[in-house]
């Protein structure tokens, strides 16, 4: 019998989300349970136990504790549950460029860790302006990765790749934040382009939250 696939985490967190969608697109099943960013339950020690790291998504899968959204994502791609990754090596590199972008240099400066940290040295007027600044940059710089890359429905062609599964959340968080992304044609029409996908449907935060009620 099949081990239950477990996912911990959180409704808002995007990394989070972007593992959602993996799961749903390659119709796994999986069981939820919910870390409380907010409520600092991801420095609790059970989940302290599963991720040292005091984040999340932590996957449990195949007998295994899988942590951070890349390396679970290529996990699912190499055990063939999904096929997200291009074929064609230079449009491999543009998607390995733009999901870096978004889960190492934009998610980490914004995330809620950060943005206490920067309430607490400059007060809660600097949380929303500095949240708004580094993503606004960080989209700029991915819209012309982006640019760079075949045009297609999708971000990086007309095959959904990892890059979408990083930008789709990652706009949504831009839009809470205030952030500006209409003059950014190539990231908005990839997060139009997947907006009625069913699998992105499923992993969205606002039908997570709405599960949680």
């Amino acid at each position: 019998m099949p081990r239950e696939i477990v996912l911990h985490d959180w409704w808002r967190s995007t990394a989070s989300w972007r593992v959602r969608i993996a799961l749903h697109l390659a119709g796994l099943p999986f069981r939820r349970v919910a870390v409380d960013l907010t409520a600092g339950a991801q420095a609790a020690p059970a989940h302290r136990a599963l991720n040292p790291q005091r984040l999340v998504p932590v996957l449990e899968i195949d007998g295994l504790r899988l942590t951070q959204t890349l390396a679970i994502l290529d996990y699912l791609e190499d055990t063939g549950r999904v096929a997200l990754v291009p074929d064609d090596p230079a449009n491999k590199a543009r998607m390995r460029a733009v999901c870096l972008a978004i889960c190492a240099d934009i998610h980490p400066v914004a995330n809620l860790r950060v943005l206490n940290r920067v309430a607490a040295l400059a007060g809660e007027g600097a949380r929303k302006a500095w949240a708004a600044d580094v993503i606004r940059e960080g989209l700029c710089a991915v819209e012309a990765l982006l640019a760079q890359a075949p045009p297609g429905r999708h971000a990086l062609g007309d095959a959904l790749s990892q890059a979408d599964l990083c930008i789709a959340p990652q706009l949504y968080n831009a839009a809470r934040w205030g952030v500006e992304t209409a003059d950014l044609p190539r990231l908005t029409a990839a997060a139009a382009a997947v907006a009625e996908h069913p699998a992105f449907l499923a992993a969205h935060a606002d039908a997570m939250r709405a599960e949680a009620a």
